[in-house]
């Protein structure tokens, strides 16, 4: 279980569980689609899958049976670089994992692509537009797990003030920048600038 998974992988970058995954096969509310499939559960620690029904509603082959199978189990990583995203994740009410899953076209149940804690992940998939995401509730003793290895690893980013470039005024050498007083680097200034002003040097 989640617990025995705290204790043996402590003060690892990365971590690892198997977690099951339960689809939920329900009627399709059009003509064009026969069923509706969807994640509803995770199971920590579970063993391999094998379709295995876990609860029906309905007499079985009856055309509006509704059953909830144990269809994959998926490794569930975690790593120390995305504690923030796992923070995030566990916030919600209640805390999710997310399902990613990928069709297979027509009626058939989708393909478990991969389980993952973070809100981040699950977002760069949904975007794709090529996957399904599925946020399911995860179990107490996941959230346990997922909170143990967050707070581990977790470094809030230090503030880092900006030094700011004093300018040092005193440095300032007599008469550069007055245009009264001719430069050395006149040859690239604009004529304008070096009109000698009326009754100055140069009058009547």
């Amino acid at each position: 279980m989640a617990e025995d998974q705290i204790g043996s992988q402590a003060g690892a970058s990365s971590v690892s569980l198997p977690v099951g995954v339960v689809l939920r096969r329900s009627p399709g509310a059009t003509a064009w689609a026969q069923w509706i499939w969807r994640a509803v559960a995770v199971i920590p620690g579970a063993g391999p899958a094998e379709g295995r029904l876990l609860r029906a509603e309905g007499d079985e082959g009856a055309p509006h049976r509704i059953e909830e199978r144990h269809v994959a189990t998926t490794p569930l990583e975690l790593h120390r670089t995305d504690t923030e995203a796992y923070l995030v994740g566990l916030a919600a009410a209640p805390p999710v994992v997310y399902v990613v899953l990928r069709s297979e076209g027509d009626d058939a149940a989708p393909v478990v692509h991969c389980v993952t804690a973070s809100p981040y992940e699950a977002q760069d998939y949904a975007d794709s537009g090529e996957e399904l995401v599925e946020p399911v509730a995860a179990p107490p003793d996941l959230v346990a797990w997922i909170a143990a290895f967050a707070e581990q690893h977790h470094r809030d980013e230090p503030f880092k003030k900006r030094r700011r470039n004093r300018v040092r005024t005193e440095l300032k050498e007599d008469g550069v920048g007055d245009p009264r007083v001719r430069q050395p680097a006149d040859i690239y200034r604009a004529p304008g600038a070096l009109k000698p002003k009326a009754g100055g040097e140069g009058g009547a």
